[in-house]
């Protein structure tokens, strides 16, 4: 579909068809396009952890479950989940050649952490890949107190950080996010030209 109507028919799908699975050379596409992302020095210090069987997805909704939660017992049919992992330790080492020269490997001259922007960056092109493809899909933090039994569960070395996982499949049974009732903010609000407006003096 054009580009436009991919971002207009984009949103979090929380319901899928846990009959339909995805087929792998849509899964590869998927995973493909997220390495399209773009990364600060192209250090490129991302992971993803795809789990399709059974089995792995049923261990993955285990280690994040702290009770009964009925939206995340509808996603938990998404045959295909995919977890961003971002390496710290691969940026400060990239800054730290040659061409970059913080050979400090000084953290705070970083303003913001690239290491888990560009791995946004790169969730969100596999989202929209989804979303082109006909696939529902929905991006989901894993809790704090959760990370841990995560990692150790699938074995995920100390250097890299869970940014969140990427549900797809099938749209099914669905219901939209009670939160979107607040609807979009005005874009004067968000959007500033030429400067921040302000009614004081500088």
């Amino acid at each position: 579909m054009e580009f436009d109507e991919v971002v207009r028919r984009r949103r979090m799908v929380r319901g899928y068809d846990p009959d339909r699975p995805v087929p792998p050379a849509l899964i590869d596409k998927i995973v493909r396009h997220g390495l399209r992302a773009p990364s600060a020095g192209f250090s490129q210090g991302w992971s993803f952890l795809v789990l399709t069987e059974e089995p792995d997805r049923s261990l993955f909704w285990r280690t994040l479950s702290t009770g009964s939660n009925s939206w995340l017992d509808r996603m938990s049919t998404a045959p295909l989940i995919i977890v961003a992992l971002s390496n710290k330790s691969a940026y400060i080492e990239r800054y730290a050649e040659a061409d970059k020269g913080w050979t400090d490997r000084d953290e705070s001259r970083w303003p913001v952490p690239y290491w888990d922007i560009d791995t946004g960056f790169a969730s969100l092109l596999m989202h929209l890949t989804a979303v082109n493809e006909g696939l529902g899909s929905c991006f989901i933090g894993l809790p704090a107190d959760r990370v841990g039994a995560f990692k150790q569960a699938f074995g995920v070395p100390d250097a890299f950080t869970p940014i969140g996982a990427l549900t797809v499949g099938y749209r099914g049974d669905d219901k939209r996010s009670p939160s979107l009732r607040r609807g979009h903010r005005p874009v004067d609000d968000v959007v500033h030209h030429g400067r921040w407006a302000s009614t004081g003096e500088v």
